[in-house]
């Protein structure tokens, strides 16, 4: 069973023993019960964590406006309280970002990233658009809405459901703002994330698994920055939605253990 802990204002499980340690970092408007799978598995391997981000979950409310600073903070003061040494991140959707400044502050104790489900490419003019759309009180439910709509389309999983519809769906339109603001402006200043992670010097080991977009173009360009960047790899995992690791957990953690395996 995952040892609950807090350190006010954030909550987080931890499990399992040996390092480098899994820091499983939850996107916005979710929270760390989407990992729940995923870590107990994760945990037969290796020292597992997960955590909720201030206002989400079980962690504190926050009484100020936040950003993608204090997520970091976040997670810095789970590393720190669990006096974890040497961490990789397993970040899900846009929490990537997240995960990459935690490479780049803390440096060789982050050997490793583990993406689950990113939009690693240059996104879409319309995804930006979305991304904005939630920034408007007048709109933002429409748009969330059709997000809900499209990442549920032809899929039949419970659990996939229920993270989407009664989680997620759960947050109002403070931080849905916040998620459409910090994701934004993320991919405006630092482009599409495999760009930022070719310019890592020294670069760090990389996995990115994922299950949709089904688009074979997608999976191709990821090869092709494979073939040249051979400190990346990517995975795609046989399930239907952009929470693949609620649909494939033990897959996906025997990928993981086996990209780490090495490092």
């Amino acid at each position: 069973m995952p040892h609950t802990k807090s350190i006010a204002p954030i909550a987080f499980d931890d499990q399992g023993r040996g390092e480098p340690a899994l820091l499983c970092l939850p996107g916005w408007c979710i929270d760390r019960s989407a990992f729940q799978d995923l870590t107990r598995a994760c945990s037969r391997f290796r020292r597992t964590l997960s955590l909720d981000w201030r206002g989400h979950g079980e962690s504190a409310a926050s009484e100020v406006d936040f950003g993608e600073e204090a997520l970091l903070e976040d997670a810095l003061a789970v590393i720190e309280e669990s006096e974890i040494e040497r961490v990789v991140p397993v970040a899900l959707s846009h929490a990537g970002w997240a995960a990459i400044e935690l490479r780049r502050r803390l440096g060789e104790r982050v050997p490793a990233i583990v993406f689950l489900d990113w939009l690693v490419l240059d996104p879409p003019p319309p995804f930006i658009e979305a991304l904005a759309t939630l920034q408007e009180a007048s709109h933002w439910r429409m748009t969330r809405d059709q997000l809900f709509d499209m990442w549920l389309r032809d899929v039949d999983n419970p659990k996939v459901i229920r993270m989407i519809r009664e989680v997620m769906g759960s947050y109002g339109f403070e931080m849905w703002a916040r998620a459409g603001r910090a994701i934004e402006g993320a991919y405006r200043r630092e482009g599409a994330p495999l760009k930022t992670l070719a310019e890592l010097r020294p670069p760090v080991r990389a996995l990115h698994l994922y299950a949709q977009p089904a688009d074979p173009e997608f999976l191709h360009a990821q090869e092709n920055f494979a073939a040249l960047n051979p400190w990346f790899t990517v995975k795609k995992v046989n399930a239907k939605s952009h929470l693949s690791m609620l649909e494939a957990p033990e897959d996906m953690a025997a990928a993981i253990e086996s990209f780490l395996a090495d490092v």
